[in-house]
């Protein structure tokens, strides 16, 4: 049985499709972050997520009546900024960056409240979008549909018009570049730290 808010969904649609745009801002209204933040983790700043987000809208009001009722409509908004995204990434020539690079990429604002608990997310934040900067695109897109969209496979897989052994394989490659990539900024952490020493130092203890 469908919600109310599904069901006031699918009448947005309905009236979009017959060109009530309106209706179509409605849609927008309820997927503007989630599409926004997908395009983010992405691209990795502001200004080409906000342009991935309009581009999404745009193609999506254009190919609205080729949108199945019977597929929900966020896999399916989501599904246009993810090839979007990747599109876009494939045209820069730039899937991945390197960990400096990641480094100086802009930041959205973060947001109020205790300025150590709001330092502490943005500092997590930020490691975490460095991570994701050195995944290749489709990988990427992957990990974001799966951890922060809570997508299952079989969703992923129709999103990204993959096989789910294809999404399980992405998911698996890189859960394993980025433990590697994790634990070699710690260990480059750790050596910047006062009163370090070098593993060459420690071996002539």
């Amino acid at each position: 049985m469908e919600t109310q808010a599904a069901q006031q969904e699918q009448e947005w649609i309905a009236q979009a499709r017959q060109g009530d745009l309106g209706a179509f801002a409605h849609l927008v209204q309820a997927y503007q972050r989630p599409v926004y933040n997908l395009a983010y983790r992405m691209l990795g700043n502001v200004q080409d997520a906000e342009d991935a987000a309009q581009e999404t809208f745009l193609r999506a009001f254009q190919h609205l009546q080729t949108y199945d009722p019977r597929r929900k409509f966020a896999t399916w908004i989501l599904s246009i900024a993810s090839h979007h995204c990747v599109d876009r990434l494939r045209r820069q020539r730039r899937p991945c960056a390197s960990l400096d690079e990641a480094m100086e990429q802009g930041l959205p604002p973060a947001p109020e409240g205790d300025p150590e608990e709001t330092a502490a997310a943005r500092e997590a934040s930020d490691e975490v979008q460095r991570l994701l900067l050195l995944l290749g695109p489709r990988d990427r897109l992957t990990v974001v549909l799966y951890y922060w969209y809570g997508m299952s496979h079989s969703e992923i897989a129709e999103a990204t018009a993959s096989s789910v052994s294809a999404v399980k394989s992405r998911l698996h490659r890189a859960r394993l570049a980025l433990a590697k990539a994790l634990q070699e900024q710690r260990e480059a952490e750790a050596r910047r730290l006062p009163g370090s020493r070098s593993p060459q130092e420690v071996e002539g203890l």
